[in-house]
């Protein structure tokens, strides 16, 4: 199962390598490769029945969702706002998925902590985010619905739905907060945000592979 993931794997451990020595090139090489490799990797890893489900239109729409964003970001101009929109829809689709077909429970208890995470990071951010404070309100929320939707899924959705939370969080810092210069925060957005991609990504395998056997030991 762990298999059809390898090639996210490497495509993502070169992107980070090339963020960590400087070479741009590279990096813009391999960014807009991440999602495909990994959409390649969900569609071979689901079982065969699942590939036509609810599960792998949803899943598949964040992930397409997420590489649209990947795309806008590389624009340094209005691509930032039009990145954070497709990441807006990318969010609104897995939580679809997690409330319809990856839900095993009720949301846990820490998962509260969301909302405090994110009225604190309003408070910072919106004197510096003038005219995007709306916008960025409203995908803040996303993120919410995303960590607590997630937390009542397995612990890998739950894992990668937090790092989300953090790879956003981290971006949102970089680019509304002056003065503030985080120690590699171009690595360390890009690590939490492949580790939260792929999390998602397999949990949902997981998942999916577990209901599909179900009938078969009844």
């Amino acid at each position: 199962m762990a298999l059809p993931f390898l090639p996210y794997t490497v495509v993502g451990i070169v992107h980070l390598v090339a963020i960590a020595v400087g070479a741009d090139g590279l990096v813009a090489v391999t960014k807009p490769l991440l999602m495909p490799a990994l959409l390649l990797a969900l569609l071979v890893a689901l079982p065969s029945a699942a590939r036509r489900s609810e599960t792998a239109l949803w899943a598949g729409l964040g992930i397409l969702l997420g590489w649209l964003g990947d795309v806008s970001l590389m624009d340094a101009g209005a691509g930032f706002v039009i990145g954070l929109g497709f990441f807006l829809l990318g969010h609104v689709a897995y939580v679809v998925l997690f409330v319809r077909r990856m839900r095993t429970g009720r949301p846990r208890w820490w998962s509260a902590g969301y909302a405090l995470w994110f009225v604190a990071l309003l408070v910072v951010l919106a004197p510096h985010a003038g005219a995007l404070l709306v916008p960025l309100a409203l995908y803040g929320l996303s993120l919410v619905a995303l960590g607590v939707t997630g937390s009542a899924c397995s612990p890998w959705i739950a894992a990668g739905a937090a790092c989300f939370v953090v790879s956003d969080s981290l971006l949102g810092l970089d680019r509304f907060l002056p003065g503030v210069a985080l120690p590699q925060v171009d690595l360390a957005i890009m690590v939490t945000y492949i580790a939260a991609q792929g999390l998602i990504a397999f949990g949902v395998v997981r998942r999916a592979r577990a209901v599909a056997l179900v009938p078969a030991l009844v």
